[in-house]
Formats: structure tokens, sequence, C-alpha cells
């Protein structure tokens, strides 16, 4: 039976009211889904960049660990020209075959590889100032001896790297490292920096590369889809500074059996030159059986030295997407080979 006429009014009110409601909780379910997913993004936003530092931190304490190593690998290849100027002055002396024992073995004594290292070490130590971050640490990963070698090279300019000085010097060593000049068909600097660093800013070449194809480009504007691009990132940045902290673990170690070397190298260096220069002693005839003994141990020393920064701290991986492997099997032998020299001589 049709609804009265004076009742209709009440009853399109009332329906109004019910559609009203189911209209309010609707809306406010979405107002509720969008603000859901505005956290999700801002979440997601939030924890990348934490992520982001993190990783950033991570990088430049280990690129400061690297640059400690591998300055004070230059200072010490550096310093044998002191050792060659006092050592060139003694008359008669024998000539010093290679070391060998106790498993360790070391070559022999060769003045004019000291000398070329020597200048090379010098080359790069005049760069470093205007290298920045991270070029020393790449020094370090390659192999500082090589390194200082290859200083000695010549320049796309035809002009010899170890008579340009500062930062122009630094350069054409890398660009050298890198297999030339882009000109000449070579990497060029980068490819250099790439070829020498592993856990530095120069990291940032080889690591930087696949860590930015997650973190370089924005996250979806889609909240779950962001926050999947964002987990996924972070996973790849732990990955990654967790590699960072192995190998600043691997340099801080070998920094500190080097410089344990090093400071009695250089306590060994200040008594031959008392021994040649101040007291006058040129003749090894002459010489006593301690000063004779400490001369000995001076160029073992000296190889020691030469051997140690000659290890290199990478791999470099052949894929330019992997990272590359931290050398810990060298770097742990070169160390076990120094402490045996060490207890056996010293």
């Amino acid at each position: 039976m049709p609804l009265p006429l004076w009742l209709i009014p009440l009853a399109v009110k009332g329906a109004a009211v019910v559609a009203g409601a189911a209209g309010a909780a609707a809306a406010a379910h979405g107002v509720k889904k969008m603000k859901d997913a505005n956290d999700t993004m801002e979440s997601a936003k939030n924890q990348h960049e934490k992520n982001m530092k993190k990783f950033e931190k991570e990088n430049e304490i280990t690129a400061e660990a690297m640059d400690a190593l591998g300055k004070l690998e230059l200072e010490i290849l550096h310093s044998f020209s002191e050792f060659s100027d006092v050592f060139e002055q003694i008359k008669n002396r024998p000539v010093f075959g290679a070391y060998s024992k106790n498993g360790v073995k070391l070559p022999k004594y060769d003045g004019e590889k000291i000398k070329e290292v020597s200048v090379g070490a010098g080359v790069l130590l005049g760069g470093l100032g205007g290298a920045g971050l991270g070029a020393a640490g790449g020094f370090a990963a390659a192999g500082a001896t090589t390194a200082a070698v290859m200083a000695l090279g010549t320049a796309s300019t035809g002009t010899a790297i170890a008579s340009l000085s500062g930062a122009a010097a630094t350069n054409a060593t890398l660009a050298l490292l890198g297999g030339g000049t882009l000109a000449a068909g070579g990497g060029g600097m980068a490819a250099g920096a790439a070829a020498l660093s592993a856990a530095t800013l120069g990291v940032g070449l080889l690591v930087g590369g696949i860590i930015f194809s997650f973190t370089g480009s924005q996250l979806s504007d889609k909240a779950d889809k962001a926050w999947e691009q964002m987990k996924k990132a972070e996973e790849k940045i732990n990955a990654i500074c967790m590699y960072l902290a192995d190998i600043r673990t691997t340099s801080n170690a070998y920094y500190d059996t080097l410089a344990r070397v090093n400071d009695i190298y250089q306590g060994h260096l200040d008594d031959l030159k008392r021994i040649v220069v101040v007291l006058g002693h040129r003749d090894w005839k002459t010489f006593t059986p301690e000063e004779k003994i400490i001369t000995e141990n001076t160029v073992l020393l000296v190889g020691l030295l030469y051997s140690m920064c000659k290890v290199e701290l990478v791999i470099k991986s052949d894929d330019e997407n992997d990272i590359n492997t931290i050398n810990k099997t060298a770097v742990e032998q070169s160390i076990q080979k120094a402490n045996r020299v060490l207890e056996d001589t010293f």
C-alpha cells in the first residue's frame, strides 16, 4: 500500500540520512587510506635518506682509513731516497743477496729499483694535496709500489710524469693506470681511479654504480611500490656497508703492522746515518761488527717494506657490476711475513 502523502517527506529524509551516513563512512575510509599511503611514502623516503646517510658515512670513514694507509706507504717509499743517499756512500760493501728464512723470501737489494720507487712516490705525494679524499687510499688499494713506479711513466703530453708536480702528476698517473688517456683509447683518469680504488671514494665508481641503480632515481609515487624499492635499496646498502667495514678492518690491521716495521726501520736509518755521516765511516772494511749488523738489518727492512707496499688490498672484479674482492689472503700473509722477520731478526 502506498505511503500517505504526509509520510513521504519523512521517508525521503530518512533515506537521505542513511545515504549520508554511508557516504560519510566511505569518505572517512578514503581519507584514512590516503593518510596511510602518505605515511608509507613519508616513511619510505625518511628510511631511504637514513640508509643513504649510513652509506655515505661508512664510505667516508673507510676512505679516511685507506688514505692513511696509502699516505704511509708513499712516505715510506719516498724515504728510501734518504737511505739510498747514505748507503751508496759506503765503499767496498758486499752484495746483499736475497733473504730466505722460515718460509720468508725477499729479493736481493736492487739500488736502482729503490731509487725509482722513491722518486715515483715523491711525485704522488706531491699531488695528494689537490687530489681529494680517496686518492691516497686508491694507491694503497692497487699497491703503492706499483703506483709509484708507474708515476715515472709519460703523460699524454709526452712529458715525463716524474717532472710534473701536484695534482697534475697524480692525474697523469691515474690516466696511465687506467690504460692511457681517453684520446689514446685508454680509460683515462676515471678508469685509473677505478683500477686503484676499492674502498675509498673511488669505490663510488665501483660500488656506486651498483648502489645508485637502486638509489639514484626517485622512489615511486605509489606507496607500496616506493616501500618495496626502499627495502631493495636498503638490502644493497647494508651489504655494501658491511663490505666497506670489512675492508676498513683489513686496512687498519695492515697499517698497524706497516707502521711497526717502519718505526724499526726509521730507527735503523738514523743509526746508519750516524755511522756514515756523523762518524764518517764510509769503508765497509772499517765497519765494526755491530755497524755491519745495523747496515745489513737496514737493508733487510728496506726490502721488507718494499715488498709490503706492493700488496694490493683489493682484486679488481672482471664484472663492473660486482664489488671488488678484498685481498685478505695476501694481506694476512704479508703481515705474518713481517712478524716472522721481526721475531727472527730484531
